[in-house]
Parts: structure tokens; sequence; C-alpha cells
């Protein structure tokens, strides 16, 4: 893996690289860090997941910036939408983690108001994650998913972002990473509540009906961002971005 910015280097190691960077947590919230792959033209998957973007060298990097969250926050539609199951930390990662007081696997968040996440989905499999939700969420819905997560309400009749991102806080996360999708990244961004970017871009174009990285149906809002560093490798490249 090549550094290109801020300064030329031929190899690098990203684990410890993306570990080494300054993320001061405000004194209210975790902070906040997003990451997502792109195509060339903006798109951010081929037939409706974001797999066939990457390579080797994305796993890498998604691997080093997943070794360095406390809790990874994630809609319940890109959950279905992709998969996911619990984080797969690599055994020599989770020794990083504990020998810098971490728990061993980051915990996994998921943010749904409507709780329509199955029980028997495989994020379940071996693994309690958060649910963040709101105090009028479906009764029923809630008694299915109980005795396999922790359900955490955020907000009377919606689930409160920022509120979310405090009791996590409260909770001891000093670093939560936002991977999608991009109406969860949309109402985060809007909010001022992402402190970072990190951003592969893959060198395909893939047209179609694609979603950027964030989205909003209000009126866009401007963020200006700080490009910290470029990484490179078999044609992906790497943007770390902080808030301005």
């Amino acid at each position: 893996m090549q550094q290109l910015f801020p300064s030329h280097v031929d190899d690098v190691d990203v684990l410890a690289l993306y570990a080494a960077d300054s993320r001061p947590a405000p004194t209210d919230r975790p902070w906040v860090m997003m990451n997502m792959i792109s195509s060339a033209d903006g798109g951010i998957s081929i037939d409706g997941v974001s797999g066939g973007l990457g390579g080797p060298a994305d796993k890498a990097v998604f691997t080093a910036i997943r070794a360095v969250a406390d809790v990874i926050l994630v809609a319940s539609g890109t959950v279905r939408a992709e998969n996911y199951r619990r984080p797969q930390t690599p055994i020599t990662v989770q020794a990083i983690r504990e020998h810098r007081g971490q728990l061993a696997r980051p915990e996994l968040a998921i943010v749904t108001g409507s709780l329509s996440l199955g029980s028997d989905h495989r994020v379940f499999d071996d693994n309690i994650p958060i649910v963040l939700t709101h105090a009028q969420a479906p009764a029923a819905r809630r008694a299915e998913l109980a005795p396999h997560a922790e359900i955490l309400d955020a907000g009377i009749d919606s689930v409160d972002l920022g509120l979310a991102l405090r009791m996590l806080r409260e909770r001891g996360a000093r670093t939560v990473l936002l991977e999608g999708g991009p109406t969860l990244n949309g109402h985060l961004v809007s909010a001022g509540l992402v402190d970072e970017v990190c951003l592969s871009l893959s060198p395909l174009l893939v047209g179609g009906r694609s979603s950027r990285i964030v989205a909003s149906e209000g009126p866009g809002i401007t963020t200006d961002l700080t490009l910290q560093r470029i990484l490179q490798q078999d044609g992906l490249t790497f943007y770390r971005y902080t808030r301005t």
C-alpha cells in the first residue's frame, strides 16, 4: 500500500496508520467517522451491494478502519442489503484492541425506527447488537427482538441521532464508525455530527441508479472537509478527510 499524500511512502502499515490518527471525541458524544466506497462515477453499489466495488486492498483498509472503532453504526436497511453479521475481527487485531483498552470486537449498533429487522437474521447469531429505536416503536416487534438485542430508545416518536450518540458516549464509546446507508449518512451529515470521512474510490464506472454516499430529501448542506491522507493500491484510492 502506497501513501501518496501528505508525503510519499512506498509501503505503509495501514493498521498502524489509521490507529495513529488523532480522533479527539467531543465531550458529549463520540467522534464519528464515516467509511464508504464509491465508483469513479459516484455509485456505491453493483446490483444492490457494495462488495463488487472493492478488492483485497479495500478489505485491508476496511479492517484497519473498523479496528479503531468502539461502535459500528448502521441502518437496518443496510444490515439487510449487505447481509451484516457480527464484526469479523482478526485475532491479531483483537489483541491490539484489548491492549488499547477496547473490547476485542467493536459493538454493532443498528438504527431502526420500525424494528423491522427479523430476529432470524444472521446479525443476531452469536451476537447481541445494540438496536437504536424510539419509545413508540411497534410493541410486537420490540418483544420479538428483545431476547436478541439490547434495545435503546433514543427519542419519543423517531430516532434522535444526537441523543443516540450521547447514549453511546455514556456507554463508553469514544469513536463511532458510520457505515451507512446513504440516508442515515445524510441525517448525520445534516446535523453536523460527522467528524471524519474515509472514502474508497474504485476504478469502475457502474452507471444505473446507484445512490451516492450521502442522501437527503431536503436542500443540500455544504460541509467543508480537509484532506488528511491519500493511499493507493491496485487501482483503488483511499482518501481520509476530517471536517474543517
